[in-house]
């Protein structure tokens, strides 16, 4: 996905602005065309347009390995005339905080069986599987 400068459109009589631009292929066919499927969104990720895109000719020739093309070409006045920011990177959710209520304490757990309570942690395999029979 990209960021692209704001796209102002209206959804329901109401206006909305798209700020993101993703795109995939959706099929082509080898050495012709490629087909592509489009949507800009706005900040939270909310579809404010879409549509299809079908890349061929010259254009299609020029695609080689270079993902950026797509893009640029998508973008290009041409097609949906957009101006990229650049890659969209995803936001970071705040961390969740720990709260303790009075001082945090170390957990106690019980041991499965008495006799695995009896085993020390850095003993040898030979002497825990003795103690286990």
């Amino acid at each position: 996905m990209k960021t692209i400068s704001p796209i102002q459109s209206w959804i329901n009589g109401k206006s909305v602005t798209a700020t993101i631009f993703n795109m995939y292929v959706i099929g082509g066919v080898l050495g012709s065309s490629a087909s592509f499927y489009y949507s800009l969104l706005d900040s939270d990720l909310v579809s404010v347009a879409q549509g299809n895109l079908t890349m061929s000719g010259e254009a299609y020739l020029g695609w080689g390995n270079d993902d950026e093309y797509c893009w640029n070409w998508a973008a290009s006045s041409d097609q949906l005339n957009l101006t990229i920011i650049g890659d969209y990177v995803p936001p970071v959710p705040e961390p969740i905080a720990e709260i303790y209520v009075g001082e945090p304490s170390v957990l106690e757990v019980e041991p499965k069986s008495l006799v695995l309570g009896q085993i020390r942690q850095d003993a040898p395999i030979d002497e825990i599987l003795g103690e286990m029979n």
